[in-house]
């Protein structure tokens, strides 16, 4: 069974260093001409499917767009991951998930396991109930082949109250999740399993990224105001593990096919030049 980081390098050297975000918010459905309703849900995403799902190496479903419509909604995600992955995509389910204990397993149970009908290839936690609550997802992730992108320094204006502070030892509280997770990834090749959430809008920080060994997934790009060129800035000579991260800027492109592959073509094309 390859590891998750086998399978990312594997997906960004064929088909290029790009995830799209799968957002489905009230705005965007109607953007594109679409009920604010399980129909309209279940449109966007097999559009998105249909459009990208053989071309991008990775797939970002955010849950909460699907979870407001109840059951339904949830049974929308369950297809929208089984038809991504038969197309070819890697499918990082962005759930932000943070929790104790035997909650813990639970949640990474429902996205992990390989029965379970939400397994992703990937998910978002977070590490705020400190980064050893969050063993029972590493566990899994490590049995089933699995990745965790784990919340480290953010673009949201609110996230460097909590992530700049300063925890005893001396460093901040991200350069503490940044260390552990870089711990995980010890020894992996070519990637690890275990990577960071890094805003493409946060400028120069002064964190250390050089150890980490794993994927970076830099969400901010495109609509948020972030640029392909700002990822020199922020990640520096981490820049080979970066996963740059599009939503609006690709999905605004809808609801044709056409337009929705020329968007992601073209930031594509950004980012292998920012990257190099």
């Amino acid at each position: 069974m390859k590891s998750f980081g086998e399978r990312l390098h594997e997906a960004t050297v064929k088909r290029g260093p790009l995830c799209v975000g799968i957002d489905p918010h009230a705005a965007l459905l109607a953007r594109w001409g679409l009920s604010d309703d399980v129909a309209g849900l279940e449109r966007f995403a097999r559009t998105v499917v249909d459009a990208l799902a053989d071309r991008v190496a990775v797939l970002k479903p955010q849950s909460a767009f699907f979870e407001r419509f109840g059951s339904r909604g949830i049974a929308i995600l369950e297809s929208t991951i089984r038809q991504s992955r038969e197309a070819g995509a890697l499918i990082l389910l962005d759930v932000k998930r943070g929790d104790i204990g035997s909650t813990m397993a639970a949640y990474a149970s429902a996205y992990l396991d390989s029965g379970s009908t939400l397994r992703a290839d990937a998910i978002t936690v977070s590490p705020y109930l400190g980064v050893g609550s969050l063993q029972p997802a590493f566990d899994l992730a490590t049995e089933t082949g699995a990745g965790i992108f784990v919340l480290a320094l953010t673009s949201n204006p609110e996230g460097p109250s909590v992530q700049h502070a300063v925890a005893p030892g001396g460093k901040t509280v991200a350069q503490t999740v940044i260390d552990e997770i870089s711990q995980l990834n010890a020894g992996a090749s070519p990637l690890g399993s275990f990577g960071l959430v890094v805003g493409a809008t946060i400028g120069e920080t002064g964190h250390d990224l050089s150890a980490v060994n794993g994927p970076l997934l830099s969400p901010g790009l495109g609509a948020q105001g972030g640029t392909a060129a700002d990822l020199r800035s922020v990640f520096g000579d981490s820049l080979h593990n970066v996963l740059p991260s599009y939503s609006r800027e690709v999905l605004s492109a809808g609801p044709g096919i056409a337009g929705l592959r020329d968007a992601a073509d073209r930031v594509l094309a950004d980012c292998r030049t920012a990257l190099g």
